[in-house]
């Protein structure tokens, strides 16, 4: 009897995954046989290509985009006090800009000193 139950099991599984892209069989996490044809291997590569390409171009297009955090912001960021960025400053390490008569700091420096580097 329980042997009954599984077969109809898995024929239930394997009725729901005809109609199913490899993208959804993927992410299915069934363990399955399967044979393709190339066409449909193409399109599944094209397709995780193109995937790949947006997720890359948002993350390059994200890092490009400078923005410029106040004092406070960069002293919370980087878990120092205000006199550390002033010393900081007097050293080279991390110099602020000034934007409209204010004192402001380029993002991709701050990430530089999170990323354990020096800008």
């Amino acid at each position: 009897m329980i042997e009954a139950d599984l077969q109809a099991v898995d024929i239930a599984k394997l009725q729901n995954t005809k109609n199913m892209s490899l993208q959804e069989l993927l992410n299915s996490g069934q363990t399955i046989n399967i044979t393709i044809g190339l066409s449909d291997l193409h399109e599944f590569a094209n397709d995780l290509i193109q995937k790949t390409k947006s997720d890359l171009e948002e993350i390059v297009l994200a890092d490009k985009m400078e923005t410029y955090p106040t004092r406070e912001q960069v002293c919370t960021l980087l878990d120092v006090d205000q006199s550390t960025l002033w010393r900081w400053s007097k050293r080279g390490y991390l110099n602020p800009i000034e934007i409209g008569g204010k004192r402001r700091y380029r993002m991709s420096d701050v990430k530089c000193i999170l990323n354990g580097g020096t800008k």
